[in-house]
């Protein structure tokens, strides 16, 4: 199973076991809540996907990795209490609250969020010491002495022995108590999730060329070498970080994150022609209408892989534009309530224009707070929150500096800041869409009949950034070509099925 359907089956599992009755109570009780278990090879995106799967359900995450924890700190530590039975006193043996467990209750606390995943990785790297604890947490959910809250749905995650030399393997009556899931690498999930991440253009470029090094893990005479998604990222981000301060990527550094000889090397040396072409090709004169002639007669005559790699810059550059245009939109679209909140107070004066949006920045704060600690927050949410926050006090600023003849025209210079920003984002859309219809032109110019448009097409409808805002804004060349290829399509098919007829 991949992990996009693993993510689907965990969710839709957690979704049944909150579920509640007339009576507000579980439907599945506790004690037949079966813990998942999540197994798999590192580095494939087991973490990620249960922040995603909070946020998607509005619930809270706490995870913890088990490696670490100790008898001590998983179920607490013992103490003395002094106690009386039946007239008769006694010296009672009983355990602090473990440290897991006090993590759920703080979140709920700061949170204001009752439910949510306990997420436990690395459970099968559990002590020695630890682990006859397991069976009784696992089937009761009880650490000691103290119960995990109801409401908390216990997901756990481990690798497989061949990876790992500290895993324990479960015993059959251990494993009798989980929901087993084993998972394993797929480089089209990952294509997915890094392209509404924003993961660099050359990775995705060279692994859609080199798919075999997306997630490669072996045993050579120096050791054992392996590629992970998680490198993948973690390169990403040092790459992007690295060329926006002119320093070069070189065998060194890419070998910090693949670890392996062979995909270092060829991504390093691919990493160079790619930059290549990006001064070759003049992307940005493509995208802007203003093609040379050299570099569509060069299109059209290049390898594939050069091809392929040309028309990943310039997606990627558009598609990234595109998600941009959705974000400043979405932030905008955002502020309209708080926004006429303001206007329909009544008495409007600049001071209690600026009190409102005092508190509505506040309560905004308030909120991406308790999201914040309930790890319930996506990137994208967190970021148009701070945008709206940011408005707001600028907007605050404006009021109570400025000199207003009444409440109107306080309101009015508020209006005039959201404008602006209204018109910036229009500006920026139509810049968007004049580059989608200029990267449509230079394909057909340089392509022809090619397969590239194919890839376009479809590029563009499967990246959520691209989809969103063709179906928002729309695209005439997006609407002609994906009509011409489903017919071409359909055309194909029917060839297929009449001469399997053999007619």
């Amino acid at each position: 199973m991949n992990i996009k359907l693993a993510k689907d089956y965990i969710r839709n599992s957690v979704h049944l076991y909150l579920k509640k009755d007339e009576f507000g109570e579980y439907r599945i009780p506790v004690v037949r809540q079966r813990p998942i278990f999540l197994l798999g090879a590192p580095g494939v995106g087991k973490t990620a996907i249960m922040e995603q799967i909070a946020q998607e359900l509005n619930i809270a995450l706490v995870s913890y990795s088990m490696t670490h924890h100790t008898r001590q700190s998983a179920l607490g530590l013992p103490f003395i209490r002094h106690k009386e039975y039946m007239g008769q006193e006694a010296d009672v043996s009983e355990y602090t609250m473990s440290e897991i467990i006090s993590s759920v209750y703080e979140t709920m606390e700061e949170s204001g969020i009752r439910e949510g995943i306990l997420f436990l990785d690395e459970i099968n790297c559990v002590s020695e010491t630890l682990a006859p604890s397991m069976l009784q947490f696992l089937q009761y959910k009880i650490f000691g002495r103290h119960q995990v809250p109801d409401g908390w749905v216990i997901v756990t995650a481990g690798n497989p022995p061949e990876y790992n030399k500290s895993v324990r393997e479960f015993d059959v009556v251990t494993m009798d108590r989980l929901k087993v899931i084993e998972v394993e690498a797929d480089y089209k999930v990952f294509k997915e999730y890094a392209a509404d991440k924003g993961l660099h253009n050359v990775i995705l470029n060279f692994l859609d060329l080199n798919k075999e090094y997306f997630y490669k893990i072996e045993t050579t005479v120096k050791g054992r070498s392996y590629v992970t998604a998680r490198g993948w990222e973690d390169l990403s981000e040092i790459i992007t970080l690295y060329e926006e301060e002119g320093l070069a990527v070189d065998e060194t550094l890419v070998g910090q994150y693949l670890r392996n000889e062979t995909v270092v090397k060829q991504f390093t040396a691919y990493y160079d022609l790619y930059n290549k072409y990006k001064r070759d090709y003049q992307i940005q004169d493509i995208l802007s209408g203003s093609a040379p002639d050299y570099a569509v007669k060069k299109a059209g005559k290049a390898p594939f892989d050069e091809r392929l790699s040309l028309l990943g810059m310039l997606t990627d550059k558009v598609l990234g534009d595109m998600k941009d245009v959705l974000e400043k939109s979405d932030y905008l679209s955002d502020l309209v309530a708080p926004l006429k909140a303001v206007k329909s107070l009544d008495g409007l004066t600049a001071q209690s224009a600026a009190e409102m949006l005092s508190k509505q920045a506040d309560g905004r704060r308030k909120a991406l707070k308790s999201l914040q600690k309930a790890n319930s927050l996506s990137g994208a949410d967190r970021k148009r929150h701070k945008r709206v926050i940011k408005f707001m006090e600028e907007a605050q600023k404006a009021l109570l500096l400025g000199d207003f003849a009444d409440g109107n025209e306080a309101f009015a210079c508020v209006k005039d800041m959201f404008d602006t920003k209204v018109m910036k984002m229009k500006e920026k859309t139509e810049k968007a869409s004049n580059e989608l219809h200029c990267l449509f032109s230079f394909v057909e110019q340089a392509f022809a009949d090619g397969n590239e448009m194919l890839i376009l097409v479809t590029e563009l409808t499967v990246q959520a950034s691209g989809s969103r805002f063709i179906a928002r804004f729309g695209s005439e060349d997006y609407r002609r070509h994906s009509s011409e290829l489903m017919i071409s399509e359909r055309q194909s098919d029917m060839q297929k099925e009449i001469a399997a007829l053999d007619l």
